[in-house]
């Protein structure tokens, strides 16, 4: 019999079943697809790395720094900024403390005032106040509310923020937690936006490869649950002392109805699973003259035509593409879009925006991710950590148990570990 059963090989299981190993526990991680990382794939594409969703790493998220190898990751930065596009021109924003001489210029940009700009230090500077879990602790209300109250004028909340911080939640109305607007915001002052060497797996690839052999097992999906074990699709049983479901939102709902009905001895102790998620669009184009030969975000300050961001990979590591070609990426928000008029109206934007040569560009993949993250309105980090116990014996992790990040994907694992050590006999 195995000490553990994880079922779910995304961040928040291998952090998961990395812990438990670590402390003596013997853990089968059961994923139901052919590779780990859940959301966080990358696939290969004519020679180009073209990771699901437009995702980074920031270095400066604790828990990735404690429990990943960066160096062996051979992280590349993107510059800290954006190019923003608006009045039919780019205009570069800077962080100052990292690029003060290139910030200078940001000063004049039309991307909200000279007050603006001076309000971005002020916030900056009461983000970075006091341990990380204050900024969870501020009076909940929305993101747009809270940039709206530091003062902000309209100009730079919708030429910057909402495409920036938009992209980021996939949540263009910024009715996002502002809990989750000062993590975000504290992460990116402390450290850059990083992407491996090969690709956004190389992440959970790394977590995986440090585990035990044999504690992993691929396509094996789980269909049933209990405290002692669980079904597989194949209806051959699994006994073990202790389940984690570390699965995303609504399929974590799924198997914990599953469990048979509970006793007064083994009642669920958790809240419900949050089900509700943020959906995005990502059209990879492989283009023979890169648009933007920065490592940097592209950003539509304009609020018009479909495309909310954009950068290019190869730019940032030239190893996601071959040296002869670059690597576009760009992000629509939202889902249920009919591919071919969306790759039209991505095209005729991208034209007035950079000349002819986008109608050229080869598309290469279209993603469509309905569940790319869980929805953090108000009052959903009211709680910032929800409990990991479901029930006697069944524990629960994943980025809806914490934040909707690399960093709250990686915490929930070591938090359902540190549980069930808690409540071994």
């Amino acid at each position: 019999m195995h000490d553990v059963v994880i079922i779910g090989a995304g961040l928040g299981g291998l952090c998961c079943a990395r812990e438990l190993t670590r402390r003596g526990q013997h853990c089968l991680l059961l994923e139901a697809s052919d590779r780990v990382g859940g959301r966080v794939r990358t696939e290969i594409v004519e020679g180009f790395q073209i990771d699901r969703g437009f995702q980074v790493l920031l270095t400066s998220y604790p828990e990735a720094r404690a429990v990943l190898d960066f160096n062996a990751l051979h992280l590349h930065e993107f510059l800290p900024g954006a190019l923003v596009r608006y009045g039919g021109k780019f205009h570069e924003l800077t962080d100052p403390w990292r690029r003060p001489l290139a910030a200078l210029k940001s000063l004049a940009s039309p991307i909200g005032t000279f007050t603006d700009k001076l309000r971005v230090a002020d916030y900056r500077g009461k983000v970075l106040r006091g341990p990380l879990a204050e900024g969870f602790e501020a009076p909940e209300t929305t993101a747009l509310e809270d940039l709206r109250a530091a003062g902000f004028t309209p100009a730079m909340i919708d030429r910057f923020f909402r495409p920036f911080l938009g992209g980021i939640f996939l949540d263009p109305q910024l009715v996002t937690s502002n809990r989750m607007l000062r993590f975000v915001f504290r992460m990116f002052s402390l450290g850059p936006a990083t992407l491996p060497a090969e690709g956004m797996q190389a992440i959970p690839r790394q977590l995986a490869a440090r585990l035990p052999t044999g504690t992993l097992r691929l396509n094996t999906p789980v269909t049933s649950i209990r405290a002692d074990g669980v079904t597989l699709a194949d209806g051959s049983q699994i006994p073990a002392r202790a389940v984690v479901v570390a699965t995303e939102g609504p399929a974590a709902e799924r198997l914990l109805q599953t469990l048979p009905s509970a006793t007064p001895e083994t009642g669920r102790f958790s809240e419900a699973i949050a089900t509700a998620g943020q959906g995005v669009t990502c059209l990879s184009f492989a283009a023979a003259r890169a648009p933007v030969t920065q490592p940097i975000l592209v950003l539509n300050g304009e609020g018009t035509g479909p495309i909310n961001n954009l950068c290019v990979p190869t730019a940032v590591a030239p190893s996601y593409g071959p040296a002869d070609r670059s690597l576009v990426s760009v992000t629509v928000l939202g889902v249920g879009h009919e591919p071919a008029a969306l790759e039209r109206e991505v095209r005729e934007q991208l034209v007035a925006w950079y000349g002819p040569a986008p109608r050229e560009w080869k598309l290469l993949k279209i993603d469509s991710i309905p569940y790319a993250l869980p929805r953090q309105a108000p009052p959903a980090l009211s709680v910032p950590e929800r409990s990991v116990r479901w029930r006697a014996g069944v524990y629960v992790c994943g980025d809806h148990r914490d934040n909707a990040s690399i960093q709250g994907a990686m915490v929930s694992g070591r938090r359902a570990a540190e549980a069930l050590l808690d409540d071994l006999p």
